[in-house]
């Protein structure tokens, strides 16, 4: 009996530690795909005061391409832009987005004058595409490679703190663009990507963002320490923001 029992306990062990290895694989490489694809100068990090929760948040790319016509401040306003064709799919509801520099320009309101700005309408003709803006406006600033990036709403990474002292790793969209950077509660449901993190967020923090400078784009540290049978290992793992304005 002792024998079975030994055996049993570990198999019973041995599944647990594989469950957790193969959702932290998945959770992290989950991440950093779609921090790969994130608009440039777009990541933002935020940790509660209380170390509760801490979120990353950026804006993915759906399209990229250059434009040919744009209303580009002082210019006339319009609603119209054209620019080249691309295999990647361009649709009414995504937002059109010229020569991002600061996370401010990026999740700001828009106005007459901005650099984001609702699609309303797509046409392609040949290997041009004409997109009709949702109202007349104007970009503020031309881009130098004439860059136009066509994005979706922003995604938020969050580590939470959940009842037993650990903490998940959660995935939410579909909230909008918000001025400040929402908090778990605002972002309402979304999806559990991993489990049993114990990192203490305010003395070693699961996220941590390097923002871009003339010299490197952003660089997001992705470092969770996770926990099972009393053992725990940590990821140290480092993703570029590869896109540039």
């Amino acid at each position: 009996s002792s024998f079975v029992i030994f055996g049993t306990r570990i198999f019973v062990e041995s599944s647990a530690v594989d469950q957790v290895l193969s959702q932290s694989r998945f959770g992290v490489e989950r991440m950093t795909r779609d921090i790969r694809s994130a608009l440039p100068n777009s990541a933002r990090l935020i940790t509660a005061t209380d170390g509760s929760y801490q979120c990353i948040e950026f804006v993915p790319i759906v399209a990229s391409t250059s434009y040919v016509s744009a209303p580009i401040a002082p210019a006339v306003a319009s609603n119209s832009v054209s620019a080249i064709a691309t295999n990647q799919p361009i649709i009414a509801g995504q937002w059109a987005m010229i020569y991002p520099l600061t996370a401010a320009e990026i999740y700001n309101p828009t106005g007459s004058i901005a650099k984001r700005f609702l699609i309303a309408n797509v046409a392609t003709i040949g290997n041009q595409v004409n997109l009709t803006l949702a109202a007349s406006v104007r970009f503020t600033e031309d881009s130098p490679l004439k860059r136009l990036f066509l994005v979706a709403e922003p995604i938020s990474y969050c580590v939470e703190k959940q009842t037993n002292g650990t903490s998940d790793l959660t995935r939410y969209a579909n909230y909008g663009y918000r001025t400040a950077q929402p908090t778990p509660s605002i972002m309402a449901s979304g999806v559990i990507m991993a489990q049993n993190i114990i990192n203490n967020l305010l003395v070693e923090p699961a996220i941590v963002l390097t923002p871009s400078s003339l010299i490197t784009n952003a660089i997001v540290h992705i470092e969770p320490r996770f926990s099972v049978n009393g053992e725990s290992f940590k990821y140290q793992h480092q993703v570029q923001v590869i896109n540039v304005p």
